[in-house]
Formats: C-alpha cells, sequence, structure tokens
C-alpha cells in the first residue's frame, strides 16, 4: 500500500513544510519510514518533525 505523509520539520531558518508517498504495510510503519527518511536527509531529530496528515495514497 501507497501513504501520503504530510507535515513540517524545523530548520535553521524555520519550518519547512513536506509531503511523502511512501510504500508500507500500514499506517505505523509509514511514520516510520518518514521519520527515517527525514533525519537521514535533513540531519533533523525526530521530535523536531511534526505530522499533519497520514492518508492512503
Amino acid at each position: 500500500m501507497k501513504f501520503e505523509v504530510r507535515g513540517a520539520f524545523k530548520t535553521l531558518e524555520g519550518w519547512q513544510k513536506f509531503t511523502k508517498v511512501v510504500e508500507a504495510n500500514n499506517e505505523r510503519y509509514a511514520l516510520e519510514k518518514v521519520y527515517s527518511l527525514i533525519r537521514s536527509n535533513h540531519k533533523v531529530k525526530r521530535n523536531l518533525i511534526k505530522i499533519e496528515e497520514v492518508k492512503q495514497a
């Protein structure tokens, strides 16, 4: 299943919005995957990532 995850993460300039579409078995795994992707690409701690919406794409 594909899930679309929308939210924002904190940068030096302020909050950066994002939308990611990921392949996962359920919403929980989709959230974990997005946390992992943003952490590895932008070096942002988990507590600085805010998820607004998770929906099936």
